[in-house]
């Protein structure tokens, strides 16, 4: 394949390469595609992954989302939370509040299952790009006409620009940008989340237990009593590193942590033992002197992660989609990847600031901290629900034209 010459990138159709299926992935596709460009997908996983925890589409995301024509769809997922409620360690209740108080979210805002989103950008594109599950990049190697990729599966290629949206754990971020400790900020909490039966009689609410330095919530999604989203999370003072790729060192890290729990933990940790659908991470945050090396740029938390304090992850993953590939729609690639960082940066700042501002408070370290938290949310409770935060929309998006 030649190359296309940096003066006039419409000349050919471009053709690009996006690593990852999840949110940024197929959104960037979306609007790639829009602009003109050939776009294939790789993702590792042998097919579109369901499931998974509930996730807020928030702000400026929200205009992403109706311009590609999905907010319908969306707000038909639409999670109406109606009800936090705090445990203190002996599972007496703290306070019960509107969810919209602690998240500083508003009634417009969306919270739907992370599967129902990953489906609706899926079949906003699938029709349009071309998808290569169950592979993955194996090596970039970049020259003046391109990138030439091999794939684990897959035959080698030759992209004009390639794009990591393969998460905080980004292989394509590793390949083009170096190892992942340089750029991963630990914010000192692991976490442990899976599917349980929903034995506790909830419906569509969430129940949070605390004790310095320990969370153990229960989220119910629906009215039945099918299935709970559980999560445990810790502290922890260094990142464990032997255990991100064990899953057996997880579930025993995360038994000894809550070894004497009380409340409905034992139940849970029981559970974990047998859950198949564990997700375990550390509590971190992406940070990046630059998005992009050469034809390769990054995108979503493969770029700037927030981590789930913020609740703001999928909704950067969407808006930073929409302004890479605008970026580009008149631009050679150097000119388009300059454009984007300096017009979406600041946006992702703000919102990586989010942490520290309230949703880390849902898990104190200390006792001292616990109960002033705990005070903070009974005055809360008697108080409306609070105005969204500015960091949500703090980015009006442009109109992008393609010639």
């Amino acid at each position: 394949m030649t190359g296309i010459e940096p003066s006039s990138p419409s000349t050919a159709r471009r053709k690009v390469l996006i690593s990852g299926a999840s949110i940024a992935g197929p959104a960037l596709a979306f609007w790639l595609n829009r602009y003109g460009f050939a776009v294939t997908v790789v993702e590792k996983a042998g097919a579109l992954r369901g499931g998974g925890y509930p996730i807020d589409v928030r702000g400026t995301a929200l205009d992403v989302v109706r311009k590609m024509g999905i907010l319908p769809r969306l707000r038909d997922a639409h999670i109406d939370l109606r009800r936090i409620t705090f445990r203190d360690g002996d599972g007496s209740e703290v306070t019960s509040i509107d969810p919209h108080t602690v998240t500083g979210g508003t009634g417009a805002d969306l919270e739907v299952p992370r599967g129902e989103l990953t489906a609706a950008l899926y079949a906003a594109v699938r029709d349009d790009v071309e998808f290569l599950f169950d592979d993955t990049i194996e090596t970039l190697d970049q020259s003046g006409h391109g990138v030439d990729v091999t794939f684990r599966r897959g035959s080698p290629n030759t992209f004009d620009m390639v794009f990591g949206a393969d998460g905080t754990h980004s292989r394509t971020r590793a390949l083009a940008f170096g190892p992942e400790e340089q750029f991963h900020r630990y914010l000192g909490y692991c976490f442990a989340g899976f599917t349980m039966r929903n034995t506790f009689g909830l419906r569509r609410e969430t129940v949070l237990w605390n004790t310095p330095g320990r969370g153990a919530a229960l989220y119910a999604v629906g009215d039945n009593d099918g299935d709970v989203h559980a999560l445990l999370t810790f502290a922890h003072p260094e990142p464990p590193f032997d255990a991100y790729r064990n899953p057996a060192a997880q579930r025993d890290l995360v038994a000894a942590v809550f070894a004497d729990a009380g409340w409905e933990v034992p139940g849970m940790v029981a559970a974990l033992r047998d859950a198949d659908d564990l997700f375990f991470d550390a509590v971190g945050q992406i940070h990046l002197p630059r998005w992009s090396s050469g034809r390769v740029a990054l995108v979503g938390d493969a770029a700037y992660a927030p981590s789930f304090l913020t609740g703001q992850g999928s909704s950067l993953a969407l808006v930073g989609a929409y302004m890479l590939a605008g970026s580009l729609a008149n631009r050679d690639h150097a000119a388009g990847f300059a454009a984007y960082e300096h017009d979406t940066r600041e946006f992702v700042t703000v919102n990586q600031n989010q942490v520290g501002k309230g949703d880390a408070a849902l898990f104190p370290t200390t006792a001292q901290a616990l109960e002033h938290r705990n005070n903070m949310l009974r005055n809360l409770s008697a108080t409306p629900a609070a105005a969204g935060r500015p960091a949500h929309s703090a980015l009006t998006l442009p109109e992008f034209i393609h010639h």
